[in-house]
């Protein structure tokens, strides 16, 4: 029924680049700058506007608006999952995210309160799961999954531009043109980010069409050989108007399709169901513990470095935003190298690696001497730190190809729960150690060494089809049957 609805309709201008993996990668990409683009640009300027206002602890006050943007992340994110996955719907709930973001964010630009604001940032979270859960199953969907780690590590360069972006234009605008100047520009980038949703096609209209952007084509060696096979099976001559090498072309496609996974899942599991085989996983359970811990170590920063950098050093909002440039600019560069390496060696290495060079800057980053130096710390921090995203997500990638009946959107849906769970208690848990604890920066900065800790750790156990502890333990056996 679906394929004779679209021979009614005429074929989609553009379809193979509109469908093609990269194109959905660099749409998704962008998705995820506009998001954090968002979510980012109030941290450099909200502390200075609500001391405007006239309240007080405005740390405290700023960790809450971001504790709203979670909390609205997260009570949103398994239904949009279940929903996603159970109607195979991509693109129609990516495009509902964005409108709802653009009425949040002319909310909370003309919020009139305090409460008005907490409530245009839940709405702002909820479209920002739209994004995670469904994008990122999107980009599964069009992806060969011997690719799916790079790709997600160019989709994750969102996140470091958006973050590269938001808190100096924040700042920059905020300080030339009031309040409203910030959310202007969002508005605009929203609505770019809306062109883009709608030029992309999904993979299973595509497939409806006769093409499957997650197909790799075979090498040239098989299509000499099946060439002549056409020809000298009588029922296509040389003479005839159809072209052999379409039909080879074609021939190929269709045997790559039948090795990919299909474009829906064919079991549909309860909520209960699907969590309890991600329970089951071992791999799932560390990865999405580690994802837990880096949206709490990320987050529980953002509310207090506007201020330690206004007392230790006197800076301004705007350079605030200049700062957080310096900070977020490696990070460019992190998301894709891990994940071309991801594909490579594999998960394990890439996110035990990452995790072990992020530890020492953690500590390095609480010694008050040089504004310099600060930054250089805060960038090296930031691009080890934000380097476990991209094996993760492809480590979940794997898990769900692996589980019957769990889809990339519950993986992801997933993903999107315990990161937004991470990121609603990180920033009351450093706004609170920063106001109340005389030597608050150091605390926050210590938690986050010590849960990359523990991360290093499950992750050097768990993470990866054969985890580095299982391969040491198998060697020592192995070593052991050797011995005379």
């Amino acid at each position: 029924m679906v394929l004779s609805c679209f021979a009614a309709k005429r074929k989609p201008i553009g379809l193979k680049w509109r469908a093609s993996s990269w194109a959905v990668t660099s749409v998704i990409a962008l998705g995820i700058a506009v998001d954090l683009l968002v979510y980012s640009t109030i941290i450099p300027i909200m502390p200075f506007h609500l001391e405007k206002l006239g309240f007080h602890n405005v740390a405290g006050l700023t960790g809450w608006l971001l504790f709203a943007y979670s909390g609205g992340l997260v009570l949103s994110t398994i239904p949009i999952a279940m929903l996603s996955e159970r109607y195979n719907a991509r693109k129609t709930p990516l495009i509902i995210g964005l409108v709802l973001l653009t009425g949040s964010q002319v909310m909370l630009m003309e919020a009139p309160n305090y409460a008005v604001m907490c409530i245009a940032r839940v709405l702002q979270g909820i479209s920002s799961s739209m994004v995670w859960v469904v994008g990122l199953a999107l980009l599964c969907d069009s992806a060969s999954p011997s690719m799916v780690g790079l790709q997600l590590g160019i989709a994750m360069c969102g996140l470091s531009v958006g973050l590269a972006i938001g808190p100096p234009v924040g700042g920059i605008l905020y300080s030339r043109y009031g309040y409203r100047g910030p959310f202007v520009f969002s508005i605009a980038a929203t609505i770019l980010d809306l062109l883009g949703r709608l030029l992309i096609i999904e993979r299973k209209d595509a497939i409806a069409w006769g093409y499957d952007p997650a197909a790799l084509p075979k090498p040239k060696m098989e299509e000499k050989e099946e060439t002549p096979s056409i020809a000298a099976s009588g029922n296509l001559s040389v003479s005839s108007h159809v072209d052999v090498n379409d039909i080879s072309a074609t021939r190929d496609q269709e045997s790559a399709v039948s090795e990919l996974p299909p474009p829906t899942t064919q079991v549909h599991l309860s909520l209960l169901s699907v969590i309890i085989k991600l329970f089951k996983s071992s791999r799932a359970v560390a990865a999405l513990f580690i994802i837990f811990a880096y949206g709490v170590v990320y987050s529980c920063q953002e509310p207090a470095i506007p201020v330690h950098l206004q007392r230790v050093w006197h800076l301004t909002s705007l350079s605030v935003g200049l700062v957080f440039i310096a900070a977020v600019v490696p990070t460019l560069f992190s998301s894709p190298l891990t994940g071309y390496y991801t594909d490579k060696k594999g998960a394990e290495w890439v996110t035990i690696l990452s995790l072990f060079f992020a530890l020492p800057w953690w500590v390095i980053i609480t010694i008050e001497h040089k504004l310099s130096l600060f930054i250089v710390v805060f960038g090296i921090q930031s691009f080890f730190t934000s380097g476990v995203i991209s094996p993760l997500t492809a480590e979940l990638a794997a898990v769900s190809r692996e589980s019957e009946g769990v889809g990339y959107a519950h993986v992801y849906g997933a993903f999107n729960l315990v990161y937004g769970i991470g990121t609603t208690i990180g920033p009351i848990i450093g706004g609170q150690l920063f106001d109340h604890l005389r030597r608050g920066w150091l605390a926050l900065c210590l938690l986050a060494a010590g849960l990359l800790t523990v991360c290093l750790i499950l992750a050097f156990c768990f993470v990866g089809s054969n985890p580095i502890l299982r391969r040491l333990r198998d060697r020592k056996i192995q070593d052991a049957h050797l011995e005379p």
